[in-house]
């Protein structure tokens, strides 16, 4: 009898089988070495201060540590809208010297870390203070790390890289969303390609963080509602995360309750500083979650979108989340069901004889409801399916290399997202008004 050979297409497919259960083994035994290793390594977390006095008590306790030189680190238009002056007439009037650097830009470069690290290294600064958004944070904590290590940013690419610990660091975020002035992560780009590499180091983690509303209710609406969507998206990846833990469940779920009822609150009202305070307390419980649970397939594909379209990353985020929750959905359902009771999104007055299915299916379709209401466009300009194939590998060596996620996808399902992705924002484009 004569055997067939194997046509092309099913050799393919088996190439990709066995790649894809290569991926899985390597995959899994990091998200079982991360687990270990958030388990065993001490992770403190910052002083948090909360409230319209939080700036002052920052900087008293910065002060009282002995620091006498402030390297204050925020972006071009907060400084010209005078966002850092609160904390520089504080400085001024407790006769602390400051240096001012506002040449971060959104997703920065390893350029831009240079740059504030040589101005730093210069005047002589013993403390490094941010004031700013994820950007700002991210490249805060990268000059701290590299002047405290006396290094340059490349050099600290990947997990656990530095030797010393990082210049004493103290954070005032504006946006409620990374929450990165509580995480061990910060995030780099390349100078010609713009693709993110990821920092990890406890040694990165701030000595304190000032959650302070008035700061925040000059967000503009579209701001808010990116950043707000960031935080959901932190705590929902870190709840659905093989490595959640009791303590990482209480700050997700905290934080997912507070977006669910204060992002909409925030979004058409700016100036509630209830609502602000609120968000700004989940953004820093969904860092506190991650750092120990870790995200999913919704940042790795949401910074693949950023890096090759310069989609916001909270706005990328709020495109790929309903996607990734839709394929999460069998493996999370459980998990899914019990979030949504526990953060109110099915209350106790309604039935509760609804199967875990139905309960994560009525989350997720609230979760939608959520980006929707607070007018996120799904639209990504310019998509090329030729780019799909190298943003589903970066995306799944970010998976592989730094999560542990419920269900892994191969390179197939990431594509099928980033063109249901581009579909949508096609039909979306096409069926928008032409105005006059």
């Amino acid at each position: 009898m004569t055997m067939k050979k194997p046509t092309k297409k099913k050799r393919t497919n088996l190439a990709d089988s066995l790649q894809h259960t290569g991926y899985l083994a390597v995959a899994k035994t990091r998200a079982k070495i991360l687990k270990v290793f958030s388990l065993v390594v001490p992770m403190r977390k910052p002083v948090l201060l909360v409230g319209e006095n939080a700036c002052d008590e920052l900087c008293d306790m910065l002060i009282n540590e002995g620091s006498t030189n402030v390297f204050i680190v925020t972006d071009a238009v907060l400084n010209k809208l005078g966002v850092p002056e609160k904390v520089t007439n504080y400085l001024q009037e407790k006769n602390i010297r400051y240096q001012i650097y506002d040449g971060i830009t959104p997703d920065p470069t390893s350029k831009v870390i240079e740059d504030g690290l040589q101005h730093s290294v210069d005047a002589g600064c013993d403390v490094v203070l941010a004031i700013g958004g994820g950007s700002v944070i991210d490249a805060a904590k990268m000059i701290a790390m590299c002047q405290g290590n006396n290094c340059q940013p490349k050099q600290l690419i990947g997990l656990f890289r530095a030797r010393k610990p990082c210049l004493p660091l103290y954070c005032i975020p504006t946006t409620a969303g990374t929450g990165s002035e509580a995480t061990i992560g910060a995030v780099v780009s390349d100078d010609e390609t713009h693709q993110k590499s990821i920092v990890v180091d406890t040694k990165m983690i701030p000595l304190a963080a000032a959650i302070d509303p008035t700061i925040m209710q000059g967000m503009p609406p579209h701001i808010t509602a990116d950043t707000g969507i960031d935080v959901l998206t932190h705590a929902l990846e870190s709840w659905m995360s093989v490595n959640a833990s009791a303590e990482t469940d209480y700050y997700a779920a905290a934080a997912v309750k507070a977006v669910m009822h204060y992002l909409p609150i925030a979004y058409k009202d700016g100036s509630d500083l209830k609502a602000r305070e609120e968000m700004g307390i989940a953004a820093h419980y969904g860092g506190l979650a991650l750092n120990k649970a870790a995200l999913g397939y919704v940042h790795a594909i949401a910074h693949q979108l950023g890096a090759y379209y310069g989609t916001p990353h909270g706005r990328a985020n709020a495109i790929v989340l309903p996607y990734v929750l839709e394929l999460n959905r069998k493996a999370s359902e459980k998990r899914l069901a019990i979030l949504a009771k526990k953060t109110g999104v099915v209350k106790d007055s309604e039935p509760t004889e609804h199967s875990d299915a139905e309960l994560a299916d009525y989350f997720i379709a609230q979760v939608k409801s959520l980006i929707e209401s607070i007018g996120i466009s799904p639209i990504v300009r310019d998509m090329q399916s030729s780019d799909f194939d190298h943003m589903a590998k970066a995306a799944a060596k970010e998976v592989r290399d730094t999560y542990a996620v419920p269900a892994y996808m191969n390179g197939s399902d990431i594509k099928d997202i980033l063109m249901r992705i581009k579909t949508a924002s096609e039909m979306a484009n096409h069926n928008k008004p032409v105005s006059d």
